[in-house]
C-alpha cells in the first residue's frame, strides 16, 4: 500500500513536472507571426537611412553605385535590389546555368547589434553555385530560394548587386527560421 502511494505521489510529481516544462517551453517559444513581424522590423531599421524605390523602373535603366536606392523587386516586398554594377554579358534566359559568387548578412542579428562575419562563397575560389535560370522544377534551382535569381530578370550577366531577401524568397533554412538576409551577389554565365 505505502509503495502505491508513494508510486501515485511520483507520478504526480512527475506530471506536474511535466506540465510545467511545457508551459515554459511554450511561453518561450514566438509564433510565426511574432517571427514574421520581427523579420520585417529588422528589415525596415536596416532600410531606414536608404532610398528606397517601390517600383522597376519603366525602361529598367537602375540608378547605379553605393549611393544607389533599393529597388523593391517583388509586390510582397520579399526582395530588394541596390544595382552596384549591371552587367555586360546579355540577359540570361529561361534554363540558362548561372554561377554567382556572393556574401550575406543576417538582417536580424544585425538589427540587433550582433558581430557579422559574412558568410558565402565570395572568398573561395573551389566552391561553385549554380542555379538554371527560372527553373523551379530543379532542386539544384530551389536550394537558394527563388529571391537570389530576381536581379537577372532586369539586369545582364556580369551585373553586381546587394540583394535584402526576406524568408518567403530565401532558401528552406530562411524560411524555416524566418531570417532575412543582406547578399553581395555577382552573377556569371556558364562558359560551357
Amino acid at each position: 500500500m505505502k509503495i502505491m502511494k508513494t508510486l501515485k505521489f511520483l507520478c504526480g510529481a512527475m506530471a506536474l513536472l511535466l506540465s510545467a516544462a511545457v508551459a515554459t517551453s511554450c511561453e518561450d517559444t514566438k509564433s510565426y507571426a511574432e517571427l514574421l513581424d520581427e523579420e520585417n522590423d529588422a528589415v525596415e531599421k536596416f532600410l531606414e537611412t536608404k532610398t528606397v524605390i517601390n517600383t522597376i523602373p519603366a525602361d529598367t535603366v537602375f540608378e547605379v553605385g553605393e549611393n544607389a536606392p533599393y529597388y523593391k523587386l517583388d509586390e510582397d516586398g520579399y526582395v530588394y535590389m541596390q544595382v552596384l554594377n549591371p552587367g555586360d554579358g546579355g540577359m540570361a534566359k529561361y534554363n540558362d546555368v548561372i554561377f554567382f559568387r556572393y556574401s550575406r548578412m543576417n538582417i536580424l542579428t544585425w538589427a540587433e547589434g550582433g558581430d557579422q562575419i559574412p558568410t558565402g562563397n565570395d572568398d573561395n575560389v573551389s566552391l561553385a553555385y549554380s542555379f538554371n535560370f527560372l527553373n523551379t522544377t530543379l532542386n539544384s534551382t530551389l536550394q537558394y530560394g527563388t529571391g537570389i535569381q530576381e536581379p537577372l530578370k532586369y539586369l545582364q550577366l556580369n551585373c553586381h548587386v546587394n540583394l535584402i531577401v526576406k524568408s518567403k524568397a530565401g532558401n528552406t533554412n530562411d524560411l524555416t527560421s524566418v531570417t532575412p538576409y543582406l547578399y553581395n551577389v555577382r552573377y556569371f554565365p556558364s562558359n560551357i
